[in-house]
């Protein structure tokens, strides 16, 4: 656009914007990776994948602010696995699977023996979320 004068200058640089979304975190400005959603009903920080578009009240992070991320004291943060590359079960993963099998098991084996008598079920301890804590009954 011209004036009278010339042509019009914009007082701040134009630079090209980038299409990459860049980390939320000030002075970083490495490529995000991840995007953290904060769900304050539950104190929780869930830190997933990219998300498709940027939205508000949403963070993008870069890979080390992202395995940095802490939450503040009494949150949780639930970090959700990577899709870009295949899950690998972990240690964790394969032992509660092998105690879940033998738990199955364990009903036909009793069957099997012919025991008319049923044992009490594990009294609950605690409880986090979906996931339960319980107490074998005493022998």
């Amino acid at each position: 656009m011209e004036s009278r004068r010339g042509p019009l200058k914009s007082a701040v640089p134009s630079n090209v914007v980038s299409p990459v979304r860049r980390c939320s975190r000030t002075a970083c400005g490495r490529p995000a990776v991840a995007t953290l959603t904060y769900v304050y009903a539950d104190s929780t920080a869930v830190l997933g994948p990219l998300a498709t578009y940027a939205e508000p009240h949403c963070y993008d992070l870069c890979a080390e602010h992202s395995e940095r991320l802490t939450a503040p004291r009494g949150w949780e943060v639930v970090r959700l696995a990577d899709a870009s590359g295949p899950a690998r079960p972990s240690g964790d993963d394969l032992e509660a699977l092998a105690n879940a099998v033998r738990e199955a098991a364990r009903p036909q084996e009793r069957a099997a023996e012919g025991g008319g008598t049923r044992r009490a079920d594990p009294m609950e301890v605690a409880r986090r979320g979906h996931l339960r804590v319980l107490r074998s009954p005493e022998s």
